[in-house]
């Protein structure tokens, strides 16, 4: 506490012993500049030490993240290999069906075709049996016409 602080109290009616006191008070609990240059100073040196405390950590957690990256794409790529096989066999096995399938259609296809020329080659014998038919038939009606008419 200054001297004309220490006046001034005591020109107010304050007695010796208080202005002591009070002195003694403010000079343990108040703090002066230097006081607060040093506090700022350290609180100062703090925020460097946690400014590179944080940028560690930051480089820390972006090196395991892309650490994760890495890992997850390395999965990601197995996992596509893996169902790029399960399909390619999907395929191959579709196929293999498909052509199973196209084997028993042509097959049936050949008997039905072989079935239609027996039944078109019967056919054929019909129409020509019928052909005779219709001549001998042809014949013997020219042959009543000529028996009418010359008798």
């Amino acid at each position: 506490m200054s001297a004309s602080a220490i006046l001034k109290l005591q020109s107010a009616g304050f007695s010796v012993e208080q202005v002591t006191a009070l002195a003694d008070l403010i000079d343990s609990q108040a703090s002066s500049k230097s006081d607060l240059l040093e506090v700022e100073h350290r609180l100062e040196l703090k925020v460097v030490d946690v400014k590179g405390e944080l940028k560690t950590d930051v480089a820390e957690v972006k090196a395991e993240l892309k650490e994760d990256i890495a890992d997850v794409k390395a999965e990601l790529k197995g996992d596509i290999a893996d169902v790029k096989a399960e399909l390619k066999g999907d395929i191959a096995e579709v196929k293999a069906e498909l052509k199973g399938d196209i084997a028993e259609v042509k097959a049936e296809l050949k008997a039905d075709i072989a079935e239609l020329k027996v039944d078109v080659a019967g056919v054929k014998a019909d129409v020509v049996a019928l052909k005779w038919m219709n001549g001998f038939v042809l014949a013997f009606l020219l042959a009543i016409a000529a028996k009418l008419f010359v008798h």
